[in-house]
């Protein structure tokens, strides 16, 4: 069942979603796929849950795609493009879900994070990594260059630095991970989980509905240009601004008490 394929936990308002296919270094195969997008898709309307945690399980946290399979599509007799398509299509929708969720989403990468595993990490909107963890988008290496997987790579480090991963193949560690601003924060693996859920608790104590406004202007906002991107938050700023909890809590912070906020 691709259910088993991401196991979930609700924490409280926090949600950890585990990739469990170690025997394949949790490789996002066409169920593993599916069950990530069906986990987003519930969470995409959760009124309940605040941060995402996103991890694998066994010694990776995500290998990218399963070379197999991609294999057996590619010699599909009736149309190894359409099958081959259909696979990067749903790939890719799968990795923009997670900018488009109202809740913030932490990777948390141990092990290795290759290829499409790579671009899992740079797709998520924060990431703290254990100090073992190596990150490479080494398709090429294979003579198969990680075309989808530099989309979000690219958006997230320079482009020089970006090229050279891409066309060499190498991996980096996690802290020239952290140097050229794929991960935030490295940790030692032991400490990896409650590093993780103190960002995590972090972030769900605050205001709900003012960080799901701000995560959505985060990214409408990124790639106008400068005078349209101060439209828009601008305009969001007077919606954020008119929320009643927003109210309470600048009425709390000037009579220098705890807000009583009625919603998350």
């Amino acid at each position: 069942m691709t259910e088993d394929l991401v196991i979930r936990e609700d924490r409280g308002a926090v949600t950890h979603l585990t990739l469990n296919l170690p025997g394949k270094l949790n490789a996002l195969s066409d169920g593993m796929i599916a069950a990530l997008t069906r986990q987003m898709d519930d969470l995409m309307v959760s009124q309940t849950q605040r941060v995402i945690v996103l991890k694998g399980t066994g010694k990776a946290f995500c290998a990218g795609h399963d070379l197999k399979e991609m294999q057996a599509k590619r010699a599909a007799n009736d149309n190894g493009a359409a099958a081959l398509r259909d696979l990067f299509d749903r790939c890719a929708r799968m990795m923009q879900m997670i900018a488009r969720l109202p809740q913030p989403v932490i990777a948390q990468p141990h092990g290795i994070a290759t290829a499409a595993g790579c671009q899992l990490v740079a797709s998520c909107d924060l990431a703290v990594a254990a100090s073992d963890c190596r990150f490479g988008v080494n398709g090429v290496n294979i003579g198969l260059f990680c075309s989808t997987p530099m989309v979000a790579l690219s958006r997230n480090v320079p482009r020089k630095q970006v090229f050279e991963m891409l066309v060499t193949g190498d991996f980096i560690d996690a802290a020239r991970a952290r140097e050229i601003g794929l991960v935030n924060r490295v940790v030692a693996p032991e400490a990896l989980e409650d590093e993780t859920n103190a960002l995590a608790e972090k972030i769900a104590a605050k205001l709900g509905t003012a960080v799901r406004i701000g995560k959505r202007a985060f990214y409408d906002q990124i790639q106008l240009p400068l005078d349209k991107a101060y439209d828009l938050t601008g305009a969001v700023m007077v919606e954020n601004m008119l929320d009643g909890d927003t109210a309470e809590g600048i009425a709390a912070f000037l009579d220098k008490r705890h807000p009583d906020w009625n919603q998350g």
